[in-house]
């Protein structure tokens, strides 16, 4: 139970106690004193005043004296500044809060509460490879299910595949056109870049053919409809729709080169998937939850047979849910794919990691889900996110300017190769250990730097300052915990051995504020899971580190003025260096032993 749960709950009994009123914990608010006043946490009192018919300075006084006296193991001392109750901890609580969790490799995380929350993250698109709003996503996805499994949840993460429609096919006649039979294993090139390579081949192609089409003297709007090309795709995708068995073959064949080229981005970033889903397969699904709609008239059928919802009373607007020739829009196969997900895995929650350019869509999803009564609709929850642009703006698929994921790791390698050896301290490290180290400092300080911002904002990512080792940014931290491992090697044996307890010390200002730092981490978890927000973490484990460098610049750990002093901070740099450890991993970070 943390110190502020704590607080709250004995001055709920205070308040009982002093004026026979009983108030909720939860209305009790608590938070750490502010730098200028003595103290460590401050109880706001204005909430209570009127219906306790005293005055701040009065009830602060009463309820001070009364916390301090009834509750000697956790409170020191008290003082009221308008209408603020400051409350000193006790050093033993620290101590005790010290002592017993430096060893704890489990320190932050909940016990399993039975309920079971899917994410569904990443959600590719098979005519083109992994780009940086890929990388915000997956690793928006995966924080939160970990952050949510650290919570106690049983998680499933799942992927939805697009691997159909009319951008599939653009590839696939840009292939036929200009490949002249090439293979990925023919040019050497990863399969999602080759085949990504003919998408941006065919707008190409389109793009001339409309400007031909234009100088003969159409409009460019006709030009768009009539240019060959065009028109050569879309009957690819009714071919595919029938079943044309040419062309399901290139589709497979094509797509096969395009997960392989997935698989090892997802490998190399540590993306995983327990289920993945594949629109080819999901597309005919809510048919049957269109029918059912209508039955229950949720639905309405307009006069050319399309069928429709209105949510003018939602406040939002008429939405079509089957088109006039009876064939599903996307509206209607996602809802298919959420009931047949609540039937395979029964989730409390379904999260959808999808950026924000999509918030209607998900408002219309959960409504009608609501609407048709189906068991997975209060669980459904948008995890919007904001686009990732570069300094030098927005990126575009089609004209080939997205920034690749691939390209963007390799070159996050290769930057934190470049700093690392600026700094001249792995001379004595193999060739295996460098590569592995570069690895973990180049993806650490992606990851990072796209996790540390609230993902309802949008952002600018500059590779260069993600890997700054003095600044907001993962190297800094996985140099923290380097440090304190180097510490801990050759000291070692004073923390491990005989004395293991510190009782009785005083702790001075920077050892209690490292303290009341780490006490913290359970509690910033839980706020990240219910939030669904991994920069909450980020931001947390920056303080941590930020306050561990200036513990141990004021403190010497060898040189302690006392065994016990030594003992003290020895457990405190270790339980620094796990919550370190934990809530890089919450991120998907690894954090060296050595740098």
């Amino acid at each position: 139970m943390s110190v502020v749960t704590q607080i709250k709950q004995v001055t709920a009994k205070a308040i009982s106690a002093l004026y026979t009123i009983d108030i909720e914990d939860a209305a009790i608010l608590v938070n750490a004193t502010k730098p200028e006043f003595e103290g460590d946490y401050t109880v706001v009192l204005f909430a209570f005043v009127k219906q306790l018919k005293t005055s701040p300075d009065a009830f602060g006084q009463a309820l001070g004296n009364y916390l301090v006296a009834n509750n000697p193991t956790l409170f020191t001392a008290y003082n009221v500044i308008k209408g603020f109750l400051n409350l000193s901890i006790a050093d033993d609580y620290w101590l005790k809060f010290t002592n017993t969790n430096f060893n704890n490799e489990s320190f932050g995380k909940a016990a399993p509460n039975g309920k079971r929350v899917m994410v569904e993250y990443s959600s590719p698109n098979t005519n083109k490879p992994l780009h940086l709003g890929h990388l915000r996503n997956n690793f928006l996805g995966w924080s939160i299910a970990e952050i949510l499994k650290a919570n106690g949840y049983d998680i499933v993460k799942t992927c939805i595949v697009n691997d159909r429609g009319i951008h599939i096919c653009k590839s696939m006649i840009a292939w036929q056109l200009f490949a002249n039979g090439a293979t990925p294993e023919s040019t050497g090139k990863k399969g999602d870049h080759f085949v990504g390579d003919y998408y941006v081949k065919f707008n190409d192609a389109y793009k001339a053919e409309i400007d031909a089409l234009v100088a003969t003297g159409i409009t460019k709007e006709q030009a768009e409809k009539e240019a060959p090309i065009m028109k050569a795709a879309q009957q690819m995708l009714i071919d595919w729709e029938a079943g044309k068995p040419e062309v399901i073959d290139l589709w497979q064949k094509m797509n096969t080169w395009v997960y392989a080229g997935f698989n090892t981005t997802y490998q190399t970033i540590g993306s995983d998937f327990d289920k993945t889903y594949y629109e080819s397969n999901t597309y005919l699904f809510g048919k049957d939850l269109v029918e059912k709609g209508l039955e229950k008239q949720v639905f309405f059928q307009k006069e050319d047979s399309s069928v429709w919802i209105d949510l003018t009373a939602d406040g939002l607007d008429e939405k079509i849910v089957r088109r006039k020739d009876g064939t599903s829009v996307y509206i209607t196969q996602d809802i298919g794919l959420a009931e047949q997900k609540q039937k395979e895995f029964n989730a409390h929650q379904s999260i959808y990691v999808v950026g924000d350019e999509q918030n209607y869509h998900f408002k219309v999803l959960k409504l009608i889900c609501q609407k048709l009564g189906l068991p997975s609709a209060d669980g459904i929850f948008h995890l919007s996110y904001g686009m990732v642009e570069l300094p030098t703006g927005k990126m575009k698929s089609r004209e080939g300017t997205v920034v690749d994921a691939d390209d963007l790791v390799a070159e996050m390698i290769s930057i934190s190769q470049q700093k690392t050896e600026e700094l001249g301290k792995v001379k004595d490290f193999s060739n295996d250990e460098l590569l592995s180290l570069y690895n973990t400092i180049g993806l650490g300080a992606l990851k990072f730097f796209l996790l540390r911002v609230d993902p309802k904002k949008k952002m600018v990512f500059n590779p260069e300052e993600s890997i700054d080792f003095h600044g907001f940014t993962g190297p800094f931290i996985q140099y923290t915990h380097a440090r304190i491992k180097s510490i801990l090697r050759k000291l070692a044996t004073t923390v491990d051995g005989q004395q293991t307890t510190v009782d009785g010390t005083s702790l001075l200002p920077l050892e209690k504020s490292l303290a009341i730092t780490l006490e913290l981490f359970p509690t910033v978890i839980g706020e990240a899971a219910i939030e669904h927000d991994p920069s909450k973490v980020a931001i947390y484990i920056f303080n941590v580190a930020k306050t561990f460098n200036s513990f141990y610049t004021e403190h010497s750990i060898a040189n302690a003025e006392s065994e016990e002093k030594k003992v003290l901070r020895l457990q405190l740099s270790q339980l620094t260096a796990q919550v370190l450890k934990t809530g890089m991993q919450l991120l998907g970070i690894g954090v060296p032993e050595r740098m």
